[in-house]
């Protein structure tokens, strides 16, 4: 809320002071959207608007009830641990309500709506991109900061702690490189410069409307061969070898049963031995606990993505393109994602990419 609601509004007054101002270009998420099917216009939200058909946002609201928690939790004399636990799933409540799928989301559309509705005469352009993965060219390619939503189960998997997942395999991924979502950002503001707009104007970043999109099965298959051909070493300099592709749970009810009956007995039964043989088996115990948990976290944390039957239209965007071209400057700031061949931006881009600059 501080973020990405409080925060886009502090950006939007201090905007307002600044009297030479063409235009305010804020960034956003294409998942703003939460888990539509179809395909989703390039279109700003209006204020209260949500993605519950019997409900109304009022932000004011909303805020409110975030302090009369904290304010709850004060009194209680929780612990920071229990003030993160209990604003997470306080996030978590919120955004059902309304019919968003996580709070980043959720949070993202309330900034987006509070921006519209306060910028007055100001020009308001908005970046929705999709999922950023590393660049495709510039600095260099594959260059990464940070572990985003497909790099999460390629670490996992890499590191072997990781065999499974809750996803569709068939389900779009749309993933846009680190590179050209700054170059569309670029775009962007040489595009409105001069080019007043009093209707905020959207421009998804994207690749699933493209011809052959990726699904969830391209990553995980590129992953295998990857870490096949190179597998991960760990800290003792150990091989982590891979016997197989990520095996994918379409139905939360298969996912779980896997866990009771893979995980969960020898897990109490490792707890037990670990326990009489004075914590003999600790290491053993904490590495199988780990993977469940990871498997369990990702599947809550990710579900909105791997589970994505969308598509983003991109109407402005192509215009952007085609508007880039006319001043010569579509190569220079490339964001066409139709230059890209997949399984080998996967394969030797940006699987190498996360291994090397995150780890």
């Amino acid at each position: 809320m501080n973020v990405n609601v409080v925060g886009a509004i502090n950006v939007l007054k201090f905007a307002k002071s600044c009297t030479k101002l063409k235009m305010l270009l804020h960034v956003s998420t294409a998942y703003v959207c939460g888990k539509a099917i179809g395909i989703l216009p390039e279109k700003p939200f209006d204020m209260g608007e949500t993605l519950s058909e019997n409900t109304y946002l009022d932000i004011d609201v909303e805020r409110v009830v975030i302090a009369n928690k904290l304010k709850e939790l004060e009194t209680l004399n929780a612990t920071p641990k229990e003030v993160t636990i209990a604003m997470k799933e306080l996030g978590m409540q919120r955004e059902r309500l309304h019919g968003w799928p996580n709070i980043y989301s959720f949070t993202k559309a309330m900034g987006e709506m509070l921006l519209g509705h306060l910028k007055e005469n100001l020009q308001i352009v908005i970046i929705r991109p999709t999922i950023i993965t590393s660049t495709y060219k510039e600095p260099f390619p594959g260059w990464i900061e940070g572990v985003r939503t497909v790099d999460s189960f390629i670490v996992a998997y890499g590191k072997g702690v990781l065999k499974f997942y809750y996803g569709d395999p068939d389900s779009k991924l749309d993933v846009i490189p680190g590179d050209m979502v700054v170059n569309s950002i670029v775009a962007a503001v040489i595009a409105h410069e001069n080019q007043y707009s009093e209707d905020i104007v959207i421009y998804h970043i994207s690749s699933s409307s493209r011809d052959g999109p990726l699904k969830n099965s391209d990553i995980m298959s590129s992953t295998f061969h990857y870490f096949t051909k190179n597998p991960w070493a760990n800290k003792d300099g150990k091989i982590i070898k891979v016997e197989a592709p990520l095996r994918p749970f379409s139905s939360i009810d298969s996912f779980r049963k896997h866990i009771s009956t893979h995980y969960l007995p020898l897990l109490k039964m490792l707890k037990f031995v670990n326990i009489v043989s004075c914590h003999f088996f600790d290491k053993t115990y904490k590495n199988m606990e780990r993977k469940m948990n990871t498997a369990i976290r990702l599947s809550q944390l990710y579900e909105p993505y791997v589970f994505f039957y969308g598509s983003f239209d991109n109407v402005n965007t192509e215009k952007l393109r085609l508007r880039m071209k006319e001043i010569n400057m579509d190569e220079v700031l490339n964001f066409d994602p139709c230059c890209i061949k997949w399984e080998d931006y996967l394969m030797n881009t940006h699987i190498p990419g996360v291994v090397k600059y995150l780890f």
